[in-house]
């Protein structure tokens, strides 16, 4: 049976990181459990619930942003000791608040993940991995690109230390002492690690992962090997994945999957007889979910979910019944208990609004001093502008802390934006003149009361690059606005992958000169997205990346000196050739260029190409026919009459419609694909052929691969 659960919002602290908040063990089964959290503003609070009030058990002093929270202890023991990182210091804690720990760990960069076990420490900054034991340095590692996450596998199961690295670039790196003993592809950029039941299942092996683009997965981390148990598609396009817990909530005796995603949605998954992932419930929040923890938090017996959202609510999902059968006697009990919470929420309520106005009686008086500096109030944004491999668009994620007012969208390049179901926002568009500003967008979002997270699609051109800008306004006094910039890179359609098909016709890009191994690094940088900044160990690194659009591919092997780029589209190679001789002329650096085109590349691409403009082609057709059908059908009373290919047109009138919305300019890209593609081959031969694409769009018009790939061989 799937879990009935009910939402109880406990309280709220400043803004949250991920994995920051913990529930504290608790003192006998099924007994109510402290929660402890770590927020922005550097404070670590833990708090109880009784009689259905949140009361402190501690509250620190404010300090550095907390970036982690762990629990640890010695091992074989309840773990109730509360291990922070703050900026590159673990500070620790008793359960009753007390501090016990300061260790400064020296660290260039901030510490961004954290995992305790017993008395070793693992943390991992930007690209640096640090193993401690007993606040000793014992191992250490420099990582390609960038640590998301790190954990080890339980040492008291398998008497060995086995750290693993989540890294940006979609491997798993598996660790002993400061080598890599192996590396694990995994099909997204992992952003969390977690011991699956909480330590590491039936083998104490295996491994919980979950990607930026929403996928979860299980690995057994063997000595020699990983062995792949099981991965969920995230088939419901939904979030990133930010925490997961093992927490028995159906109550069949058997630890469920508990995840928490950064579109505020909460899954459960429970297991079957063949050890598969069955999700069980699910429940949207409004912001996204930084933790995610089971246990008993509300009331004893009642088992629940507790989570910690970006704004720093504490909130618990709980198998606690809302209505209860009761009677006479306990229902007027339960009015009386309403009663006293009624009349405290509205002290509480006064009380605040006494506080607003004195606050902002401060805030007048301070601002009209002779002596005021500027008094803007400062606000956090938690965004992420990420690649979708499944329809080749920008996903631009905007969080803030407090309700959003608007978000000016300007960039100086050509984009388009796609609707978004969950978007409740009132876009309006202004018109921009692109030759005098290099303003290609201007588009305004008015967001509704409350919304705090704002999701836009953006597709981009190939060869188009530029700034997209978001101004972030929301809903404090006195107005003020935060900004935003993404950079749209040359290859903005490119993603990462971890191997290419080498047997496809590639087209050759050669370029040498007395450049250095960082420079020939960040033109790449700028070029291709999911590029680590910092360039890579070694002397020599390859990428591989694949189009997102057109399932092209890209080989880029560079070394100092040197820089070889292969791609079975000529178009990349051209806009590489393009970008790079700019980059390199403005640093005045003197590139050889050379370069090997291979024409069997242009049919393969052109037949890349082709499904996509059939489809494209059939779907504008299909909704051109739609009014005239429907008017056919009303004259008719009927559609019996039609032909089944019209009939099947009628019924899925209004899906084919919002396929036609969703993609706007989908063919006349796909038309802008192909002319380049026609200008670039003769580019290279040193035929401008320019004065021949109004020929090439006729053919477009009617299209015929066929006739097509020989308006390419002839011209």
């Amino acid at each position: 049976m799937d879990p009935i659960l009910n939402r109880m919002d406990y309280l709220q602290v400043g803004v949250t990181s991920q994995k920051t908040m913990k529930l504290l063990p608790a003192s006998r089964h099924r007994a109510t459990q402290k929660v402890v959290i770590g927020d922005h503003d550097g404070v670590v609070m833990c708090f109880g619930m009784k009689k259905g009030e949140a009361g402190a058990v501690f509250k620190t002093l404010p300090g550095p942003k907390i970036a982690r929270l762990e629990l640890g202890g010695v091992l074989n023991t309840p773990q109730e000791k509360i291990f922070i990182a703050a900026a590159s210091e673990i500070r620790a804690f008793t359960k009753r608040g007390k501090q016990f720990l300061s260790f400064e760990t020296n660290l260039t960069e901030s510490i961004k993940a954290m995992h305790i076990s017993g008395s070793d420490l693992f943390l991992s900054a930007s690209y640096i991995y640090n193993h401690y034991c007993d606040c000793k340095d014992q191992h250490y590692y420099l990582s390609g690109d960038k640590i998301n996450d790190v954990i080890c596998l339980p040492v008291e199961r398998l008497s060995r230390i086995t750290p693993v690295l989540a890294c940006q670039d979609r491997v798993l790196r598996v660790l002993q002492g400061s080598d890599v003993m192996y590396e694990i592809e995994v099909p997204g950029p992992p952003t969390v690690l977690a011991l699956h039941n909480g330590n590491g299942g039936d083998s104490g092996e295996d491994l919980l992962f979950g990607t930026s683009d929403g996928k979860l997965g299980l690995i057994q981390i063997t000595t020699s090997k990983p062995i792949h148990k099981w991965e969920i598609r995230n088939e419901k396009k939904r979030g990133g994945i930010l925490c997961i817990d093992s927490f028995d909530i159906v109550g069949d005796g058997v630890k469920d999957l508990l995840v928490g995603r950064d579109d505020g949605m909460v899954e459960v998954y429970s297991f079957d007889n063949a050890n598969e992932p069955v999700l069980r419930f699910d429940q949207m929040l409004s912001e996204s979910v930084t933790s995610i923890q089971g246990g008993c938090v509300g009331k004893d017996s009642y088992d629940e979910i507790v989570v910690s959202t970006y704004s720093g609510w504490v909130t618990g999902l709980t198998t606690e019944p809302i209505h209860k059968e009761s009677g006479p006697g306990e229902e007027l009990k339960f009015n009386q208990e309403m009663q006293n919470k009624i009349s405290s929420l509205r002290n509480e309520l006064e009380h605040l609004q006494y506080k607003v106005l004195q606050e902002r009686e401060n805030y007048q008086q301070s601002s009209q001093s002779s002596k005021a500096k500027s008094a803007v109030p400062s606000f956090g944004i938690n965004d992420k502008f990420t690649l979708n491999k499944d329809d080749a668009s920008y996903s631009l994620i905007l969080e803030v802390q407090t309700a959003i007012d608007n978000v000016l969208i300007q960039s100086d390049v050509p984009i388009d934006l796609l609707d978004v179901d969950k978007n409740s926002a009132v876009v309006s568009f202004s018109s921009c003149d692109s030759e005098s500003n290099d303003n290609f967008l201007l588009a305004t979002y008015r967001c509704q009361a409350n919304t705090t997270r704002l999701e836009l699609k953006i597709r981009s051109i190939e060869g188009q690059y530029g700034t997209l800008q978001a101004y972030v306004t929301p809903r404090i006094q006195p107005k003020t606005c935060q900004v935003r910039q993404y950079h749209i890179k040359p290859l903005s359609l490119h993603q990462r992958t971890h191997f290419i098909d080498h047997d496809r016709p590639m087209n050759t890009l050669t370029l040498t000169g007395q450049f250095s191994f960082a420079e020939v690094h960040s033109w790449v940088v700028f070029c291709l997205p999911e590029v680590p900044e910092k360039p890579p160990a070694g002397e020599c690194v390859t990428f591989y990346f694949q189009n997102t659009f057109l399932d092209t591919q890209l080989e880029s092997i560079y070394r100092k000196g040197e820089g070889v780029f292969k791609s079975d589209n000529i178009s990349t190679i051209s806009i590489l050739k393009d970008v790079l001789s700019k980059e390199a002329t403005k640093r005045k650096i003197n590139l050889n260029i050379s370069y090997e085109i291979n024409e069997v590349s242009v049919q393969h691409t052109l037949k890349l190409i082709h499904p996509k403009l059939e489809y494209q082609l059939l779907l504008a057709k299909k909704v051109q026919l739609i009014d005239a059908l429907k008017e056919l059908q009303i004259h008719e009373g009927n559609m019996n009459f039609l032909i089944p290919e019209y009939r099947c047109i009628l019924e899925e009138a209004d899906h084919l419609q919002e396929e036609y919305k969703k993609q706007p300019a989908h063919l006349e890209r796909l038309y802008g694909m192909i002319t380049d593609l026609f200008i670039d081959k003769f580019k290279f031969k040193g035929t401008n052929v320019k004065t021949k694409v109004p020929l090439l769009l006729e053919i477009l018009d009617s299209y015929d691969q066929n006739a097509l790939i020989s308006f390419f061989d002839a011209a």
